[in-house]
């Protein structure tokens, strides 16, 4: 795997069948490698709730981070428990809810998205915050005990383009404070994927996994396994570290019709992952 070449391996894995039926690497393999293979239900976000969810099954993987288009954060409780009753009911375990943002120095809008967590029953926010409305998220984080993973956004974030500036960030705060790395939005602000993963050691909370086909472009996306991100290494970094937390495939193109290539990047990432264990 050390010397794998991306394209010949994705090749591979279409020739044996693998990219037409993701089942036959299956979630079980998924685990059995120590990952949680998962889908940011952003993906989906032209799929009303009910259909995002049988898309992620046909995908088959239990991890999905829900984002607001799938559970908006305006609804009422009585809304919010039928949607968790919904999730909850086809077998999905929701890792996360997000990216929130918080953009505002107001203490009752923090605390009304951090009151939505808690009735969606998130474990954790992913999350945008600015420099200055971060304190106040992370006093939220000990009020209600929902760790939150800072999502760093590359280019276009003024506060934390990089996990490097996400992590100086949440230095010395609440340890259920910590990172979610978009991998796309890393190499996009010139820092090295790998070398973010390690450097975030424990405070590394989630992954958001995508490639590109130019890594100066998070607007250049394409199925995982067709792109120049370094996956195998990402996956042996995350392995080195003992990431106990989700690889999320944040899926942000053809988004009409995604499944076609979330499959094709499920079946890579399994593969990869096989040959890890192999």
């Amino acid at each position: 795997m050390h010397n794998i070449n991306r394209r010949g391996f994705a090749g591979a894995l279409a020739g044996a069948g693998f990219l037409a039926n993701t089942k036959i690497l299956s979630a079980a393999s998924d685990d059995s490698a120590g990952f949680k293979l998962g889908v940011a239900s952003y993906s989906l976000r032209k799929f009303p709730r009910t259909q995002a969810i049988a898309m992620v099954k046909q995908l088959n993987t239990p991890y999905i981070s829900v984002k607001e288009f799938h559970l908006p954060i305006s609804s009422t409780p009585e809304e919010i428990a039928r949607g968790r009753k919904e999730f909850e009911d086809a077998g999905l375990i929701v890792l996360s809810g997000g990216v929130i943002s918080f953009p505002k120095d107001d203490d009752a809008d923090i605390r009304h998205k951090f009151e939505y967590a808690k009735m969606a029953g998130f474990p954790m926010i992913t999350c945008m915050p600015t420099a200055k409305t971060l304190p106040k998220v992370e006093k939220m984080v000990k009020e209600y005990d929902i760790r939150m993973a800072l999502h760093n956004h590359g280019k276009s974030d003024k506060n934390f383009p990089r996990p490097q500036d996400a992590l100086k960030a949440i230095d010395g705060m609440d340890p259920r404070c910590g990172l979610c790395i978009d991998v796309g939005h890393t190499a996009e602000a010139g820092a090295d994927v790998v070398e973010s993963i390690r450097m975030a050691g424990s405070r590394l909370f989630d992954v958001h996994i995508k490639d590109e086909s130019d890594l100066s472009n998070a607007d250049a996306q394409v199925p995982v396994g067709e792109g120049h991100m370094p996956i195998p290494a990402i996956f042996r970094e995350l392995k080195k570290a003992n990431y106990r937390g989700g690889v999320m495939l944040e899926y942000e193109i053809d988004e009409n019709n995604p499944m076609p290539g979330m499959a094709k990047s499920f079946a890579y990432m399994r593969g990869v992952l096989a040959g890890m264990q192999a």
